[in-house]
């Protein structure tokens, strides 16, 4: 306030005062002013001259009508942000002064400051090519962006429309998916500032960040990323191999008592993947934040920020098919209590009931209640057993209404909800089947005899032949085991009645078999981004592949009235590294005993185990 008040310096310049400058130039007589844009436009411009002109336009911004507007846009290309504490203090009061008395100038200086939300550029040319980017080095770049969203505030608190002018500013800004990944994070992590102190433009700012960061994991597939990985461990085993020999005795023995972490073990091979993981980091920390207040849960700031979030869930995700990672936003947030999780399950089950919906928002919500009750580790065996509860009740009553109809046969087209409620019980099963048994053998057999499988297996829609195989076949092995349901006998009678897809091409026929006729997915599958599965691996439910002894301890059926002695852990026993996976019955499907994350979410023939 003393600075403002004060007069400043004097400083040479040309021409009279700006009132006076800017009378003329309405009288026709323009010399003065073009001289006044080259002087505010000279790239060697001193502070003190910026403050001297700065001071002038303050009181006169009455002046600066829509017919000054090109004057206007000089102003806002002033370089302000790089310069001395009182040119920034004076730029922030003229910036002031300018949208509370001429608002026909906000969007300009809107845009003026969201530019200034990524890392300045530098020039780079290669071979006559511009390959320039944004400068990582600037030191400065933390407290200028502090000031860039001092600058926001100060408008918004001058003109109360900001919010609804800002918003297309930010979408129009937002950079490529090329762009640097600095240049990324530094503009993501601005807009989740924004949220903080403008929290009516929170819901669309996430739909914002959540829209790109999707169109970034769609077009990075798992497959694609595992292979980038691939290729990039061999060629660093190559390069190491190659260099073996090349350091003396002595920088050997420093490097033995300095373990060096190489920074590229951190970074994704894929560069896209690489954009997606540090993007999906920040994410992360901001629900953290926004939902931690001095370390502890804040429920009402908890509550608010889910709601955001599921909305958003409806309407981006959910009718993405195979997306890989960002749903885990929804995953992550639900880990904070379990009243959330209840409460995103109970969301779920709502669209998978309702017949209002479309079927493939249905089917994708069935997917993702046997995905999140089978992987997070956060959700008590008594909300899986309500869970079952409802969805085994769902499909009885829907095999009540249509079993003996004239629809009652076997068709994804009619029946995909229904289909896909079925693996979603199988899947859990899978996953759960041994915490539902655990403590008290017969209590828990009792439960899962009275959800009645056998009728759900035996019903003409013939949920066996649609569901996914390995789901299929793992969900066979446990119930023979436990002499639930048999099911071996539906499975060979709808290996019979496969039919092959012979297709043509270049290199000749060739047969295939529609292995997923429903085309689902499990939304949580493993997550394999390095930096950002950091926070979810701790509340993750891994999978292992199972070995040939665990197998052959599935065939042995539990006796009725004695208790389990034999080890069947599919969740925690250890894969013999040359024990590979063997098939429970014959004829039925290729690599039949997979995983049952080895479907569209995480591909068959390189689906890799995680260590718990």
């Amino acid at each position: 306030d003393e600075f403002i008040s004060s007069p400043p310096r004097k400083t040479v310049r040309f021409g009279g005062t700006l009132t006076e400058i800017l009378l003329k130039y309405e009288k026709g007589d323009t010399t003065d002013f073009e001289l006044l844009k080259h002087q505010l436009s000279d790239p060697d411009i001193k502070d003190a001259q910026i403050i001297n002109w700065l001071h002038e336009f303050r009181a006169s911004v009455a002046y600066l009508t829509k017919e000054l507007e090109q004057l206007v846009k000089i102003l806002l290309k002033l370089p302000w942000l790089r310069r001395s504490r009182e040119v920034v203090e004076e730029y922030l009061g003229f910036l002031g002064n300018l949208v509370s008395a001429q608002t026909v100038h906000l969007r300009p200086c809107l845009q003026m400051i969201v530019s200034q939300f990524v890392p300045p550029r530098i020039t780079i040319r290669e071979d006559d090519v511009d390959i320039s980017d944004s400068d990582d080095d600037d030191e400065n770049i933390s407290e200028n962006f502090d000031t860039c969203h001092r600058a926001l505030q100060t408008v918004a608190g001058y003109v109360p429309s900001t919010p609804q002018f800002l918003m297309p500013i930010l979408v129009e800004f937002f950079p490529f998916i090329n762009k640097s990944e600095r240049t990324l994070e530094c503009y993501v992590h601005n807009l989740l500032r924004v949220t903080v102190y403008l929290p009516t433009l929170r819901l669309q700012i996430l739909e914002l960040i959540i829209e790109k960061l999707l169109k970034l994991d769609v077009s990075t597939p798992q497959q694609d990323i595992e292979d980038a990985e691939e290729a990039a461990n061999n060629s660093a085993s190559e390069e190491k191999s190659t260099e073996e020999g090349l350091f003396d005795m002595e920088e050997d023995e420093d490097r033995k008592g300095n373990k060096v972490v190489s920074p590229s073990i951190e970074r994704m091979a894929h560069p896209l993947a690489e954009r997606l993981d540090i993007l999906m980091t920040i994410l992360f920390s901001y629900i953290k934040d926004v939902c931690h207040v001095d370390g502890k849960l804040d429920i009402s700031n908890t509550k608010d920020l889910y709601r955001d979030l599921v909305s958003v869930f409806d309407k981006l995700i959910l009718p993405t098919h195979a997306s890989c990672h960002v749903q885990y936003f929804m995953f992550y947030i639900c880990s904070f209590k379990l009243g959330l999780a209840e409460a995103f399950l109970d969301h779920l089950w709502k669209k998978l009931q309702d017949p209002n919906n479309p079927s493939v928002i249905r089917q994708t919500s069935g997917s993702y209640i046997g995905s999140f009750l089978a992987r997070a580790k956060f959700i008590p065996i008594i909300t899986v057993k309500a869970c079952l509860d409802l969805l085994v009740n769902w499909l009885h009553k829907y095999i009540d209404n249509q079993d003996t109809g004239a629809n009652a046969y076997c068709d994804v087209a009619l029946h995909g909800p229904f289909y896909s409620t079925c693996q979603a019980v199988f899947y859990t099963l899978i996953f759960r089947h041994k915490q539902l048994l655990d403590g008290n053998l017969r209590k828990g057999l009792s439960y899962l005899q009275s959800l009645n499988f056998e009728r759900i297996v035996m019903c003409q829609l013939n949920p066996l032949k649609i569901c996914i195989p390995s789901v299929v076949n793992l969900f066979a092995a446990i119930t023979r085991k436990y002499q639930l349901v048999f099911c071996y006998t539906i499975i060979e009678r709808n290996n019979r009645q496969f039919i092959p897809v012979v297709r043509s091409g270049t290199g000749g026929d060739l047969v295939q078999t529609c292995t997923n006729p429903l085309d689902s997915f499990f939304p949580f599958d493993p997550y394999i981004l390095k930096r950002s599965k950091k926070t979810i691996d701790p509340m993750y439910q891994f999978w292992e592949e199972l070995s040939a002894e665990d197998l052959e301890n599935l065939k042995k059926p539990i006796k009725k009235g004695t208790s389990e002695d034999e080890d069947d852990d599919f969740l925690k026993g250890e894969t013999p590294q040359n024990d590979g996976v063997v098939e429970i019955t014959p004829n039925s499907y290729e690599s039949n005993t997979r995983s049952p994350v080895s479907s569209i979410g995480s591909p068959a023939d390189c689906y890799v185990p995680f260590p718990l």
